[in-house]
């Protein structure tokens, strides 16, 4: 019982609740070229990053029913999304058990692109039409590389909020 009560399924409402709120407030009104950032699908790629693929797709699907609550997406929708963005971004751990900041952002970048990529498809896959145009080729690069550069920053807030401590590293004395 405790496990749950303080596992990362409860860690991650908070922080998913302050991140849709930043994206709602902030990254929504303060486009990049029309493009609005997906300050929400930064954090899921990486916790991904962090945690590898099971925790990415877990977070990821958390943050999109949030995210498919608080808007006028089909409940489901977003959440499949985001947890594929994660569960991709979380395959650097098939790399590396402890994938350094650089290499954890390039795998951000292709997760994010996977999971901004995802959701106008399925949206057209359900039978909503105008979700894929071509502003896509546009919006896919943007967000993707700004999950890069914020996945550094977001790195120790994701890596708490599932449950993934550093490694420690021990000094060999002879």
């Amino acid at each position: 019982m405790p496990r749950i009560l303080f596992g990362p399924a409860l860690r991650a409402l908070p922080i998913g609740l302050f991140a849709l709120s930043l994206q709602r407030l902030f990254f929504a009104k303060h486009p990049v070229h029309d493009v609005k950032l997906q300050f929400v699908l930064a954090v899921v790629v990486a916790a991904g990053a962090v945690g590898g693929p099971d925790r990415g797709a877990v977070v990821g699907f958390v943050f999109g029913l949030l995210y498919d609550l608080s808007g006028s997406t089909p409940l489901g929708l977003v959440a499949l999304c985001y947890g594929l963005g994660g569960m991709t971004a979380g395959y650097v751990h098939t790399l590396v058990s402890e994938p350094q900041w650089w290499l954890a952002s390039i795998f951000a970048v292709v997760g994010a692109a996977v999971g901004e990529l995802a959701v106008p498809f399925a949206g057209q896959m359900i039978g909503d039409e105008g979700w894929i145009t071509p502003s896509l080729l546009v919006e896919i690069p943007i967000v993707a590389g700004a999950a890069g550069l914020l996945c550094p920053a977001l790195m120790p807030i994701s890596r708490w909020m599932v449950g993934v401590k550093r490694k420690k590293w021990k000094v060999m004395v002879e």
